[in-house]
């Protein structure tokens, strides 16, 4: 199967329901990418994320470069074979974990410099190094190497981030296309991103400068990380009014149970986001009734489901007192159960949100949830 992407319904919100082709498979859209930073989901074995329906995961590229490096995963037959993952993969091109090593990494026009978190090893990331890395891991989707600032940001600093990211974009592209065409195809799709800080004019012209570079599909970078909600859909939506209809639509690092639905209506078709397994290592569930807080007392004695409304095989099998004695006890078990649930939720949430604009009612199905969950501060929970 080769690469495609068709939208086959909108919903009066604007939002869009399609199907994304990938030569590991077709997935379903808008969808939700549980975050596989080392080839793997923490928690949860491959075999758990097909029985809950993940057809695509994304991969980190910074880390995969340390360790095991791009090289190895391409002498053992690239990333889907080293991982055993036969369905789609999306990595990102590092940028996001590069550019948090602040005391670590130098940002100059040619790449970043940094030094390894891991053993103080100096490296040179360039948009030419990151598409190489990615070739190297042969993900079905690979980002371009884009430069992330801290929100908020003054003008002048980001006006100079979307001048680089364009220029690196430009670079990645034109290695991209060069490799592709020595040798025959890549069986990969390469992503733009787009920044511009929470600055409205300068995000529509990265989507501009973008557009002219010509992407099969496009992201939006660097929000979700500590701006608000309204802030985050306001730049966002700047940014999809520009954007191609027959092109894929990418919300990079979002979000909370609520706040999905905001951003699908927006016209945004993926999306990832550490929270569901980050947030059950914490023994925090999300439910259809809100966040449960497992450990606290009130459920030592609860005999009912973590979420009687949730169909997964943690809720079909255990209790809330049985969950909550193992988060006690420190039982790796705590983490698995919870993981598995929470991701299942994420992706059956997805599932409500397609099947909501199937039949033109996302507005309603955005209020409901917006009415289970408090809506706590925007943010970024941090690396996986």
């Amino acid at each position: 199967m080769s690469f495609s992407f068709e939208v086959t319904k909108t919903d009066p919100t604007g939002a869009r329901r399609g199907v994304l082709n990938t030569p590991h498979g077709a997935v379903q859209t808008p969808f939700f990418m549980p975050v596989g930073t080392q080839a793997t989901v923490k928690g949860l074995r491959n075999e758990a994320l097909e029985e809950i329906g993940a057809g695509i995961l994304l991969a980190n590229t910074y880390h995969l470069y340390l360790r095991p490096g791009h090289e190895l995963i391409r002498k053992l037959g690239g990333l889907h074979q080293f991982m055993a993952w036969p369905h789609a993969i999306l990595t990102d091109s590092g940028g996001f974990q590069v550019f948090s090593l602040s005391e670590l990494r130098k940002v100059t026009d040619e790449g970043v410099r940094f030094r390894s978190h891991l053993d103080g090893s100096e490296h040179l990331l360039t948009p030419e190094k990151a598409a190489e890395i990615q070739l190297a891991l042969g993900p079905d989707i690979a980002m371009v190497l884009d430069e992330c600032i801290e929100t908020p940001a003054p003008r002048d600093k980001a006006e100079a981030a979307l001048k680089r990211t364009t220029e690196w974009a430009g670079r990645a592209r034109r290695y991209f296309l060069e490799q592709a065409s020595r040798n025959g195809g890549l069986g990969q799709w390469q992503f733009g991103i787009v920044q511009g800080a929470t600055f409205g004019d300068l995000r529509r012209e990265s989507a501009r400068q973008l557009l002219e570079i010509d992407f099969p599909g496009y992201a939006v970078g660097g929000l979700a990380v500590g701006e608000p909600h309204a802030v985050t859909c306001e730049m966002t939506g700047e940014v999809t009014a520009l954007l191609p209809h027959g092109r894929p639509r990418y919300l990079m690092g979002v979000g909370r149970p609520e706040q999905i639905a905001d951003y699908v209506a927006l016209g945004i078709d993926m999306m990832d986001c550490v929270l569901p397994t980050r947030a059950a290592r914490h023994a925090c569930l999300y439910t259809s009734e809100g966040r449960v807080l497992i450990k606290n007392a009130r459920y030592a004695q609860d005999q009912k489901p973590p979420d009687p409304n949730c169909a997964c095989s943690v809720c079909r099998r255990y209790t809330r007192a049985y969950l909550r004695h193992l988060f006690a006890a420190g039982e790796l078990s705590a983490a698995i159960l919870a993981t598995h649930h929470n991701v299942h939720f994420y992706l059956d949430l997805m599932r409500q949100i397609r099947e909501a604009i199937e039949f033109g009612n996302l507005a309603n199905f955005s209020s409901e949830m917006h009415a289970r969950y408090a809506i706590g501060p925007a943010g970024n929970v941090g690396p996986e």
